[in-house]
């Protein structure tokens, strides 16, 4: 009998790997040019000429046993301090090796760092709408979501309800810009009111509150955009990181978290999440993984592909009828459902082959999320398909 924690977990399975599932069937019966599959933020690029050389490179010129052989849970020491100096050369920072801590992509890294500061009954509040499997990351270590409304005009954080929603039994704040699934990046001004409530709501309780930032997105941003690195905002700031979207490397799990010297108790907190690296089952960072991205922390995908994708996309679903945000970042749109039942709508689009995921998942109903990471001929021939299912609700 599986544990009763699994079993809600089971029924609750993403939304978003399920749409993913149904994909490949409907490819089989249909033909895959004939399926126009915007379920999963998996990027369809290919990794850079620079990493695949890298990899060939490690593999040629290191030590096997050096390579493939367990390493400090941290990682690698010349990898965290080339990760530190890069960082820094880019956003104007201080980082030293001790404040890297190689993770299995960002989502091992969340898992890391909620570990090593959640008590059960600790509060963790997220702005919706928000990539859903922060529920499941935070139930591990039996804290509490709190879930902030979405700000269905902008998606820019609704500050007004979480500053009512920061209480004594707050521990951690996570965002996710550029996010998913709405593409928005959080702008400046937002991220230093935000560091300004939590740090008048820190002194009014005489808690840390640890503001965690999940950035696999941080390099696909067009138009000039900048994002805010927060670890300049506030003191009490994670860094969550991926290279699964930046250097198209979603199943090599790679990433890392960065942890400033300025962070309240800085020495015991990293010293546990050295310790949970471990015990939750990761041990390290992928030690090939590592030695290659080392070589190639510069490289980029041409994220001129994406946007093309992304103007295209909105272009045509605004032209027929379609309500939603122009996104800044990341690789998805958030589309407003002609009709209230957004599960309802995705199911109508099947009808047309169309795959996309509901708001609901993401804790905003009434929208939809199409990934745009998707080949240019599958927008094209997916747009006549979106414009026949509009028709429908007019």
């Amino acid at each position: 009998m599986i544990s009763k924690k699994m079993v809600g977990y089971v029924q609750g399975s993403s939304a978003i790997r399920a749409m993913f599932e149904e994909g490949k069937k409907m490819s089989a019966l249909y033909g895959a040019e004939n399926v126009y599959d915007f379920s999963l933020g998996n990027p369809n690029l290919a990794p850079p000429e620079e990493v695949k050389q890298a990899i060939l490179d490690v593999l040629h010129e290191e030590s096997p046993t050096f390579v493939h052989g367990y390493m400090n849970n941290s990682g690698y020491e010349d990898i965290r301090q080339k990760v530190a100096e890069n960082i820094n050369q880019k956003h104007g920072t201080h980082f030293e090796t001790q404040n890297i801590l190689m993770t299995v992509g960002a989502a091992g890294g969340l898992n890391v760092i909620l570990k090593t500061l959640l008590d059960p009954g600790d509060e963790v509040i997220v702005f919706a709408p928000y990539f859903g499997e922060y529920r499941s990351y935070v139930s591990n270590f039996d804290g509490v979501l709190v879930e902030v409304s979405p700000n269905t005009v902008d998606f820019q954080p609704n500050l007004e309800e979480f500053e009512k929603k920061v209480t004594a039994k707050t521990k951690a704040v996570i965002v996710n810009s550029p996010n998913n699934p709405t593409g928005v990046v959080y702008t400046e001004k937002n991220i230093t009111a935000l560091s300004n409530i939590l740090r008048s709501k820190q002194e009014e309780f005489g808690t840390s509150i640890y503001l965690i930032t999940d950035e696999p997105y941080r390099e696909l941003v067009y138009d000039g955009v900048s994002v805010p690195y927060v670890t300049k905002y506030y003191k009490n700031a994670v860094i969550g990181y991926s290279y699964s979207k930046s250097l198209s490397l979603p199943g090599e799990r790679i990433g890392y978290l960065v942890i400033p010297s300025e962070v309240d108790d800085f020495q015991d907190v990293v010293a546990a999440a050295n310790v949970a690296n471990r015990i939750l089952g990761y041990v390290n960072a992928p030690s090939l993984m590592q030695r290659a991205v080392g070589r190639c922390l510069d490289a980029e995908v041409n994220i001129g592909v994406y946007d093309k994708n992304r103007k295209a996309l909105y272009n045509g679903l605004t032209e027929a009828g379609y309500d939603c945000i122009r996104p800044d970042g990341a690789f998805y749109l958030f589309v407003k459902s002609p009709i209230e039942n957004d599960v309802e709508f995705c199911n109508r689009a099947k009808k047309y082959h169309l795959l996309i995921v509901p708001g609901t998942s993401f804790a905003c109903p009434g929208y939809v999320r199409i990934a745009y990471c998707v080949a240019y001929e599958t927008i094209t021939g997916a747009l006549p398909k979106f414009k026949e299912l509009m028709e429908e609700f007019k």
